[in-house]
């Protein structure tokens, strides 16, 4: 999985958490936006600072397990449709 952060934007605090628990490969935002699923990391102030691409369902499965671990929520869950360029968008609980 590749991820980015989007320039301009703060981190979120869990950040570090994010990172430390999912394999990601650092790559450009349009890099990522080229995988075929896309998730959104929302920081504290709502802005989406974070994007992270998976080629595979069971790579983009993996990682929204893993960020529900983190007890972040998806704010796209009971939505078919894409939002911002993401097929789910997490933020802090």
């Amino acid at each position: 999985m590749k991820t980015a952060l989007i320039a301009g934007k703060t981190v979120a605090k869990i950040d570090k958490h994010i990172i430390g628990n999912l394999l990601l490969d650092q790559a450009s935002v349009e890099d990522v936006r080229q995988e075929q699923m896309i998730i959104g990391i929302r920081n504290e102030a709502g802005e989406i600072y974070r994007l992270i691409g998976a080629a595979k369902l069971n790579s983009y499965m993996n990682a929204m397990e893993e960020l529900l671990d983190l007890e972040m929520v998806d704010e796209l869950e009971q939505q078919e449709e894409q939002r911002d360029g993401c097929d789910a968008i997490f933020s802090e609980g």
